[in-house]
């Protein structure tokens, strides 16, 4: 009996890598355009304690967001490569990708010169490819329940909906801060 429940489990955890892995390479819509100038963010703030984010636009909130964080959210800043927090300062969203392998995601300019100068003295690799994303592909029916932990590598994790919202008012070059 044992041995049939340890399969089951088994062939269960391989269906969902399977899915996890087939969905990440599958991006299921177009991103959304930009929203009207008069409707995009000049500034985003993330506080961590909190877990919310703040569009900002001419110092007057345009958007508030509940967010996920890194799995070690409440370990301070980021400070090396796979320690699963997410970074704190001054940074720029600096890219974008439409199939990532979440819902869309935009691009923190961690580590800036500062944060690769702490790793370096501490003899670490700084990390990187910190974004804001929706859920892994595939999975944005657990939008409800997300939040309820942090469990991201370090990024800022929002529903899909949301991520379409902020995708299509926060342009390239938007600068971020990012509070603990």
């Amino acid at each position: 009996m044992f041995k049939k429940i340890l399969f089951a489990i088994v062939l269960i955890a391989i269906a969902l890598f399977g899915y996890t892995k087939v969905m990440a390479r599958i991006s299921l819509a177009e991103p959304p355009r930009a929203a009207p100038s008069e409707q995009q963010a000049d500034a985003i703030r993330v506080e961590k304690a909190n877990r919310q984010m703040t569009l900002l636009r001419d110092g007057k909130t345009i958007g508030t967001y509940q967010i996920s964080l890194g799995s070690n959210g409440d370990g301070g800043h980021k400070q090396r490569e796979g320690d699963e927090k997410t970074p704190e300062g001054r940074y720029i969203i600096d890219w974008r990708n439409p199939r990532s392998m979440a819902h869309l995601s935009l691009h923190i300019s961690y580590p800036n010169e500062n944060d690769k100068q702490a790793a370096a003295a501490a003899g670490h690799a700084p990390g990187g490819n910190i974004m804001i994303h929706g859920l892994p592909n595939g999975w944005g029916w657990l939008a409800s329940v997300h939040r309820l932990w942090d469990w991201t590598d370090g990024c800022i994790a929002v529903t899909d909906a949301e991520m379409r919202d902020i995708w299509a008012r926060v342009p390239n070059g938007t600068p971020i801060e990012i509070l603990p």
